[in-house]
């Protein structure tokens, strides 16, 4: 087991890799430096192999597929996640560090927000959507994480093995923020400096349709994770718009005595069924969500068990 993994996920990074593995080699020597290369055909992974980096493959396009190979392949009391684009600064790293191997923290999030990004990034929309995405999460979730979207981490080894990677693309971040959130797992900001990529460097986010893709992930953990909350809502709105168009029929009714309007008032009586039937099924998937959650805390011991054992050797 390693002290200390470096993760480097890579898509065509051959401007900057040897420059973010040498920086990181020198911040902490004592790191394994893993680049995880995915369909480069620039030959990054040629550059981060004479820079000192272990290199591996995933071939499975997009970068939550390429974390997922990480996080089952490598073992290490801490993880650094970042990126190849040389955006983040390795002299954050062991202030990151140390809070995971010296405090216990699950996940330390590189916070860019509170710094640079803003005045370091060129694009409108990226600023919007990480406010964006930053607001939602904390609402819906309760949390206070700073930067939702930075690829700047630090992990425990019980948080990594216990993460469940559904996403394939950029929107793991996302997956990862709100999986801290739920489990409770416990979760500090480093404020670090941003600076944006080098000339020549391209980023591979799609401004639109990744953000979609970010909202649609908020959406669906916010269901699978809040269920009372989401089926709870969707049966008021039910059952307000049933009772909304319910009213005219009963005040008609008080005053003729007659139901001039038997289809609106078959349709409100089959819409209040809907909302009872949404409320219910709320209240049995939290029941589920919370059953899940205990047994979450009997994994972790079995993780911190394995871990023991695998340090031991």
């Amino acid at each position: 087991m390693d002290k200390i993994a470096v993760l480097i996920p890579c898509y065509n990074e051959s401007k900057t890799i040897e420059k973010v593995v040498t920086d990181f080699k020198r911040v902490l020597p004592e790191a394994v430096i893993y680049v995880y290369d995915n369909n480069s055909t620039d030959h990054t992974d040629e550059i981060a192999r004479k820079a000192g980096a272990v290199v591996r493959y995933e071939h499975r396009q997009g970068k939550g597929n390429v974390i997922r190979r990480m996080f089952r392949e490598i073992d290490a009391e801490c993880y650094i996640m970042t990126d190849g684009d040389d955006t983040y600064p390795a002299e954050s790293a062991p202030e990151m560090i140390k809070k995971v191997l010296e405090r216990n923290v699950d996940m330390v999030v590189g916070d860019r927000l509170s710094s640079t990004y803003f005045t370091e990034n060129k694009r409108p929309f990226h600023n919007f959507g990480n406010s964006l995405v930053r607001k939602s999460i904390n609402l819906l979730f309760n949390t206070d994480i700073k930067d939702i979207m930075t690829g700047y981490r630090a992990f425990s080894y019980q948080f990594v093995k216990s993460f469940p990677v559904l996403s394939k693309g950029f929107e793991i971040e996302t997956e990862m923020s709100i999986h801290a959130a739920d489990k409770n797992m416990f979760v500090e900001n480093v404020i670090i400096e941003y600076r944006d990529r080098p000339e020549g460097s391209v980023s591979k986010l799609n401004t639109y349709s990744d953000g979609f893709r970010v909202l649609r992930t908020i959406a669906r953990l916010y269901r699978t994770y809040k269920p009372m909350n989401f089926y709870g809502v969707v049966a008021a709105v039910l059952a307000v718009l049933s009772v909304g168009f319910l009213i005219p029929i009963l005040v008609k009714y008080s005053q003729t005595h007659l139901v001039p309007n038997f289809p609106t008032l078959f349709v409100c009586g089959f819409v209040m069924l809907a909302a009872i039937q949404s409320f219910f099924s709320g209240m049995i998937l939290q029941t589920i969500s919370q059953k899940n959650r205990q047994d979450f805390e009997m994994e972790l011991q079995h993780i911190n068990d394995s871990k023991e054992e695998k340090m031991e050797k």
